[in-house]
């Protein structure tokens, strides 16, 4: 073989090694390619090729958006940075959701607006089997509003951890062997939205929106979905081999499990599990642990 033959061969496999590695490196995806708009388009703006959308606010309308499939067991991440400023009254929501009315499951991101210079509050809530009213929340150790943070779910058989950056702010034990209930039947979507609210949203609604302010704007990128899609192949939720079930995401590791307990000393304002008033006997699942 001549030294020009060579120098094509060569030439010809880094061009191909070059091209699969972009397209290895394709996700995170643009936003229709697992996604759709389901409430006001006209209140959502595609970005920098569809990488990265605006949700905007206003007194006609709020808007959402829903996944085009939906899964059963992985892990949902994205990229969002809320409204700078001024955003008492509005809630920023990511959520997973059955989609079922009376037994619907349900993994919820709420991020709730705040007053000029007050910390962002970021509640999180879970329905198994149609039983929610299992509200946390915590107040973010950084401005949200000033770059994008990622916010992530995992969901596996194990349990359930919400992810704020690589900090774990939320755990959900699947204890079904104490009889508490946990999502594992029922496929979920995911979804966003941008709306007012409010009438409990920020101090409990005592601070109202000022619509001097609008519009309010959220931003979304790196849009990342990595479960079983429903319909799918019909053995996929229970493959012991999909990485999400993997030995590293049954439990928090040592690192996490410190992470998480600095979030719950320092900066957590609420927890269903410790409110007397609601629940005179603590609900089962809080004994749990993580």
């Amino acid at each position: 073989m001549t030294m020009a033959t060579l120098s094509s061969a060569f030439l010809f496999i880094f061009s191909c090694f070059l091209a699969c590695s972009i397209s290895v490196s394709g996700r995170p995806a643009t936003f229709l390619e697992d996604f759709r708009i389901t409430w006001s388009d006209s209140h959502i703006k595609q970005i920098y090729g569809g990488r990265a959308i605006q949700l905007i606010l206003d007194q006609n309308s709020g808007c959402g958006f829903a996944s085009k499939r939906r899964y059963l067991f992985g892990r949902v991440s994205m990229k969002i940075k809320l409204i700078p400023g001024d955003s008492a009254g509005t809630v920023t929501a990511f959520y997973m959701n059955s989609d079922t009315d009376t037994v619907r499951d349900e993994l919820d991101f709420e991020f709730l607006g705040n007053r000029t210079g007050q910390p962002y509050t970021v509640q999180t809530n879970i329905y198994a089997h149609g039983k929610g009213d299992k509200e946390q929340r915590v107040n973010l150790w950084f401005d949200p509003a000033a770059d994008f943070h990622t916010y992530t779910i995992i969901w596996n058989h194990h349990h359930i951890v919400f992810y704020v950056d690589e900090v774990p702010i939320r755990v959900y034990k699947n204890n079904e062997a104490k009889n508490i209930p946990y999502p594992k039947f029922q496929p979920m979507g995911v979804y966003s939205t941008l709306w007012e609210a409010d009438d409990w949203a920020t101090r409990g609604g005592l601070e109202k929106i000022d619509w001097s302010k609008a519009p309010f704007l959220a931003y979304y990128k790196d849009f990342d979905i990595e479960g079983c899609p429903v319909p799918g192949p019909a053995n996929c939720a229970s493959n012991p081999r999909n990485w999400w079930e993997g030995t590293a995401y049954q439990a928090l590791n040592a690192m996490e499990a410190r992470r998480y307990r600095w979030v719950r000393m320092n900066h957590m304002i609420y927890d269903y599990c410790t409110d007397k008033s609601r629940y005179p006997v603590t609900p089962p699942e809080c004994m749990a642990g993580i």
